[in-house]
Order: C-alpha cells, then structure tokens, then sequence
C-alpha cells in the first residue's frame, strides 16, 4: 500500500500569546516550518484579527499549511499537509516549538490517497506518478 500524503493536525496549547499574536513571527514560523519539511512554498498570506488572533495560510508545490491562532487562550491550531517522498511534515513540531513556546502539543496524523497495490497496478501507465 502507498499513500500520495501526510496530513498533520497540531493542537499547541500554553502558547507565548505575543509570539501567536504576531503577524511576522507567523510569518517566520511558517516559513521555517515549510523549508524544514522539505517542501516548496507557492504563496503565504498572513491575516490579523480584531482584537486578537492570526490566521496564515501556506500554499505549498506540494499541499498546504495553515496556523489559525487564538491568544487568548493561548491556543494555536496547526495543519501540514505534504504529499510526495521528499517531504517530512513530522520536522514542523521542533520549529513550531521553537516560535511559539508550547507547554503542551497534540499531533494526529493522517495517511491520505491510500492506494492498494492491485489498484496502483490496474491504472494505466502514466496517470498515477507517485508525487504531486
């Protein structure tokens, strides 16, 4: 069985709430993020809120990532989604860790695409590469 990504679901909880508050720490943080999962970034866009809280989006060659913030409660809600063998979404939480200063992280992960070997052998050549 192969699967086309790995979806990461991050709960970040006891946040620095200036940091999650922060539209360039966001900013660097996501940035990190993406070139230490190995991963190509397309556009990033960054948005504040009244009167507090940040979402950032990441458009990535191979999926996406988005952080939505709420300080005060010191919360941080995390999404990486990487697809091909050159990505690892799993190298988000020490940089993650690093901005924002978590006393506690949940992690789900996810296998997304999952495709059985009979089905990868049944498609006709050339329309399942493997990678995004």
């Amino acid at each position: 069985m192969q699967r086309i990504g790995r979806h990461l679901i991050l709960e970040l909880w006891g946040c620095d709430t200036e940091h999650i508050n922060s539209i360039e720490t966001i900013e660097r943080a996501m940035t990190d993020t993406v070139e230490a999962c190995g991963a190509t970034l397309l556009d990033l866009r960054v948005y504040p809120f009244t009167p507090i809280g940040v979402t950032g989006v990441a458009i990535l060659s191979e999926s996406h990532m988005m952080i939505h913030t709420w300080p005060e409660h010191g919360y941080a809600a995390v999404d990486v989604f990487t697809c091909g063998q050159n990505t690892d979404p799993a190298k988000a939480v020490p940089v993650l860790k690093h901005f924002f200063k978590p006393e506690r992280i949940q992690v789900m992960e996810m296998n997304r695409g999952l495709i059985l070997e009979d089905e990868l052998n049944s498609l006709p050549e050339g329309v399942y590469a493997g990678v995004c």
